[in-house]
């Protein structure tokens, strides 16, 4: 049957009039041909029609089968090259995929991709990065470094890839930081984030004028290269930059830098940046670490104005609290009640800021307190657990949550927060022990991390080992949850060794 089959599309082939029948022919022969087929669908390749001459590629791709058949290889070898070339992207479309699948190699074939670099159609280029990727050559430098601005994702995600490869190649390096220091837009940035950190002194110049570049990307991107820069030209250059700056990214990029070099010159840009949904939690964070006149009382207000987007009030919480005035606590508590998580989230993390700092003996019990209420309410249950990391007023409140929390999370989080450095009180051992029975799994991992942890800190076994065996280790077989099952053979695994040492230095009776 085969053999009539290829009679018939070799007939097709030579003296069909119609093109969609020679067409038919050539993936036909390519399916069911063998390899001394190869040379008629080289000849194919010349046919004046371009769908003849795009299944003659796509046939000689399927001739070759699994073996790459040198025979079909070098009739393709012959015949693909002009087929790149072709004027018709379909035709292109084809011929590069079929000289990928063939893995077709030579000056030829890679001139040919080095030439598709720049083709119209996405296909084409993406196949032509794949090839040179695989042969380990740019092919063009140049072309390759300017995809890195295509619109296409999987274009740009190639070129990079490419060019990362081919680092160590000078021509491809220099095309690089051409591009990094004279490209447009997308393709700057991405070159700007190719050049290594040590080479930012060869972008210093392009870098200050890149600050008013067109771009907004660019801008963004040359201010957060100049963050590092310490040096009096970069630093007025980024002062007169935010002063003019009209997009929100590069501004709270710019913002961010200003705050970490503690230029008050940016105070003013700060304050009017302050209303921004975008720039706005950095020029916070800028006017707090700034402490100019007036920044205090601004980020003050700015904890009661409803009119502010949440992540901003959030952020002025955060610039409260490491301010460290004498009002931060019972400023920041009040947030705990507001109805959006984004701002009760700041409000949890500048109480934790100040927890961590160290609250003033009047504050602990009622920041203990408030926190403990928080927890127990279930909303924002991690966010909270974190600002009480260390607050020792709250332990009995956390030990009546991790008793009676109906919320598995809220269990959870209390028995995490119990002391486990070797300081722990008896009872809150007991509660690890129990907690490896929980049918919440949150409490049944934090329950065992807690119970190895404090195993390593003090080198000692828990009261009544026997029962914390046996818990670890049908959790350790049967939990359904990976981290915890993970978790009880750690602690499983420092029970052991602990009961291996204990009876080693017992001495023996009598």
């Amino acid at each position: 049957m085969a053999e009539h089959q290829i009679a018939y599309f070799l007939r097709e082939l030579h003296g069909a009039a119609d093109p969609a029948r020679r067409a038919a022919a050539a993936k036909g022969l390519g399916r069911t041909g063998r390899p001394e087929h190869a040379a008629v669908l080289a000849r194919a390749a010349g046919d004046p029609e371009p769908a003849v001459r795009a299944a003659a590629a796509a046939g000689l791709a399927r001739l070759a089968g699994g073996d790459g058949s040198p025979r079909v290889r070098g009739a393709a070898a012959e015949a693909l090259p002009a087929l790149l070339a072709d004027g018709d992207p379909q035709v292109r479309r084809r011929a590069s995929l079929a000289a990928l699948r063939l893995g077709l190699d030579g000056p030829r074939i890679t001139d040919a991709f080095a030439r598709l670099l720049t083709d119209p159609d996405r296909h084409v280029r993406i196949n032509a990065l794949t090839a040179l990727h695989a042969r380990g050559v740019p092919g063009d430098a140049a072309a390759v470094a300017g995809l890195l601005g295509d619109p296409d994702p999987t274009v740009r995600g190639l070129a990079r890839a490419l060019l990362y490869r081919c680092a160590d190649d000078p021509a491809v390096a220099a095309h690089v930081l051409r591009t990094a220091r004279e490209g447009e837009g997308a393709a700057r940035v991405e070159a700007m984030a190719m050049v290594p950190a040590r080479c930012t002194g060869a972008l210093l110049d392009s870098l200050l004028t890149g600050l008013r570049d067109p771009s907004a990307r660019v801008r963004t991107a040359v201010a957060a290269r100049l963050a590092s820069v310490d040096t009096a030209t970069a630093r007025d250059a980024l002062a007169a930059a935010l002063d003019d700056e009209p997009d929100p990214h590069t501004a709270a990029v710019l913002l961010r830098g200003a705050a970490r070099r503690g230029d008050p010159r940016a105070a003013a840009a700060a304050l009017r940046w302050l209303t921004d949904p975008v720039a706005g939690p950095a020029a916070a964070h800028a006017l707090g670490r700034l402490d100019t006149p007036g920044a205090a009382e601004r980020l003050r207000s700015a904890l009661d104005d409803g009119t502010l987007p949440a992540p901003v009030r959030a952020a002025a919480a955060v610039a409260v609290a490491e301010g460290g005035g004498w009002d931060a606590v019972w400023l920041l508590l009040p947030l705990l009640d507001d109805e959006d998580p984004a701002l009760r989230t700041g409000a949890l993390d500048a109480l934790g800021v100040l927890v961590e700092r160290g609250l003033r003996l009047w504050e602990r019990h009622t920041v203990a307190w408030a926190l403990t209420a928080h927890l127990e309410s279930g909303q924002d249950t991690w966010p909270t657990r974190n600002a009480l990391r260390g607050l020792g007023q709250a332990l009995p409140g956390l030990r009546r949550l991790a008793d009676r929390a109906p919320d598995g999370e809220v269990r959870a989080a209390a028995l995490s927060l119990l002391d486990a450095d070797g300081d722990t009180a008896p009872q809150d051992l007991r509660r690890f022990v129990t907690g490896l029975d929980d049918p919440d799994e949150a409490v049944r991992y934090q329950a065992a991390t807690a119970l190895h942890a404090w195993m390593e800190a003090t080198g000692e076994l828990p009261p009544d080992s026997g029962p914390a065996h046996e818990r670890l280790s049908r959790l350790a077989t049967t939990d359904t949850s990976p981290r915890t099952r993970h978790a009880a053979t750690e602690a499983l695994t420092t029970l052991a060794a602990l009961t291996t040492v204990t009876t080693r230095e017992t001495p023996p009776c009598g």
